[in-house]
């Protein structure tokens, strides 16, 4: 059971390398915020066919429901922050900097949730950041100011799994998960008029689908993977989704990371499976 959850999340990676590189491509031809709102219609197909509400309408009560509200905002930021970056970056760069969510939720537990940190924790979360400064090279004429966007979108990821946490035992997974993806189509279909841009061919439409596709499906895969094995055994994993970036971004985009950002990449995905090893370990 613990290889088919390994060989599910690796499968969930690969899709969700989709996103971004769906994202990416579109991002070349539609405004940002609409490649956001295809994303989570996507999202929200997935989730109402998951989850039926028709005929379990339970599903919308929510205990803390302006929890839940900001729970989604917080995704819904870090969603337009990413895909915003992503037109500047390459996928290994956007990626890199995207594994320092874990850090940041081990960094803010302490004053959010009353965990302990700990001597070890913040050794990794330091030298993780050194990791995303080499990735990044700031001082050089490869840094680019778009990495403080993608930043943000970390931190809004950071907040939005510690909100996660939050609620916990408090609301069902069902109940969460359309939550978060009707709020988006709610919160981004007014502004819809004003960005809206006409998608020009069948192609562009199709990798709209394939975006969305890529995500329910990845999100499915992921649902199955944490059914067979804990989360901290799962997390190393999650880290093979920057071979797929670097794959992808080669062959549809033409990129080559260079040696200073996979080197830091490298600094990177070894804290988050240090952080991943010690969060095992307490919990046994």
């Amino acid at each position: 059971m613990r290889l088919l959850a390994v060989l599910l999340m690796c499968a969930a990676t690969v899709c969700f390398s989709g996103i971004d590189s769906s994202a990416k491509w579109l991002g070349m031809r539609l405004p940002e915020a609409e490649v956001v709102w295809a994303r989570y219609v996507g999202a929200a197909f997935f989730s109402l066919l998951v989850v039926r509400p028709l005929s379990r309408p339970q599903v919308f009560r929510a205990r803390r429901p302006w929890l839940q509200l900001v729970r989604s905002a917080l995704l819904l930021g870090s969603t337009y922050f990413n895909f915003l970056a992503l037109t500047k970056l390459q996928l290994a760069e956007t990626s890199t900097i995207s594994f320092l969510s874990p850090l940041f939720v081990a960094l803010l537990a302490g004053p959010w949730l009353g965990e302990r940190v700990g001597g070890p924790r913040m050794a990794a979360i330091a030298v993780g950041f050194l990791g995303v400064v080499i990735a990044t090279r700031p001082g050089t004429s490869a840094f680019q100011p778009i990495v403080f966007v993608a930043i943000a979108g970390v931190v809004c990821n950071a907040f939005y799994g510690l909100t996660t946490r939050m609620l916990a035992g408090r609301d069902s997974a069902e109940t969460t998960l359309v939550w978060t993806s009707i709020a988006g189509v709610v919160a981004a279909t007014p502004f819809l008029p004003w960005f809206w841009v006409t998608p020009q061919g069948p192609k562009v439409w199709a990798i709209m689908a394939l975006m969305g596709a890529s995500g329910a499906f990845g999100h499915w895969l992921m649902i199955l993977a944490h059914q067979r094995a804990p989360a901290s055994a799962m997390a190393p994993f999650g880290y093979t989704q920057l071979l797929w970036m670097i794959v992808i971004g080669w062959l549809v985009f033409g990129d080559t990371p260079p040696g200073a950002t996979l080197f830091g990449a490298g600094i990177v995905i070894g804290c988050g499976v240090f952080l991943a090893w010690r969060e095992r370990r307490g919990g046994r």
